[in-house]
């Protein structure tokens, strides 16, 4: 399905109202796997949707506001309700990082943006440093005129100290991998109130693109979404 003024800018331009952006974005190569497009052919082209920093955060809240007070996973519900409108108007399948089964996502990104995994498991990027997020992606039925992304500088290739590695009191990321329980049974402890109140000790001791750290009350909320609380 063809897309209407199949301009890479003109779908950047239609998130930008709600804080969203487009993170890359390739073609599929021929031949190669790939999951369906709005009509159930493969798609041949997608583009990744997401955040720099916490630009979507006020318009989430403005949407949050006219929701029911219980509703599970708000931010995903607000990010599949945004994502999937631009799809419609141009075409496209919109899937997201929590439909099961589930996408590889964090391998779409790599490619579409030259990223790497930071100790901590999120993709540390150039600019953003940790504060950025993937909210969802667009699959298209025809190639669009975008290429996938030359390695980007890997700023954790540099950094002798690893603070991120050295803040969590309970140490639950090592080379080892991240220690989920651990980090959980903390978090909601009572030891627990400055991850609670400021967000991941170890995410927040990166040095890099502290332009963009998360407000402190957007780390609350990310927190206790995780934690359940």
């Amino acid at each position: 399905m063809t897309t209407p003024a199949c301009s890479v800018d003109s779908i950047a331009g239609a998130f930008l109202a709600n804080g969203l952006v487009l993170r890359g974005g390739f073609n599929f190569a021929p031949g190669e796997a790939s999951p369906t497009g709005s009509s159930g052919a493969p798609a041949r082209a997608i583009l990744l949707v997401g955040q720099a920093g916490a630009a979507p955060w006020p318009h989430f809240m403005r949407w949050r506001e006219q929701q029911p007070q219980k509703i599970a996973n708000p931010l995903d519900s607000w990010s599949r309700e945004m994502i999937g409108a631009v799809a419609k108007t141009f075409g496209a399948r919109a899937v997201s990082p929590s439909d099961k089964p589930y996408l590889p996502f964090q391998q779409w990104a790599m490619r579409a943006e030259g990223l790497k995994p930071s100790p901590l498991g999120i993709l540390m990027h150039p600019q953003y440093g940790l504060w950025h997020a993937y909210r969802g992606a667009l699959l298209f039925e025809d190639e669009l005129p975008v290429r996938a992304a030359e390695a980007a500088p890997h700023l954790c290739d540099t950094c002798v100290e690893k603070p991120c590695l050295k803040s969590c009191p309970v140490a639950a990321y090592s080379p080892q991998g991240f220690a989920y329980q651990s980090c959980l049974a903390h978090v909601r402890g009572a030891d627990g109130e400055p991850c609670r109140a400021g967000g991941c000790l170890d995410r927040n001791a990166c040095p890099y693109a502290t332009a963009y750290r998360y407000p402190a009350e957007v780390q609350v909320f990310h927190m206790a979404a995780f934690a359940g609380l």
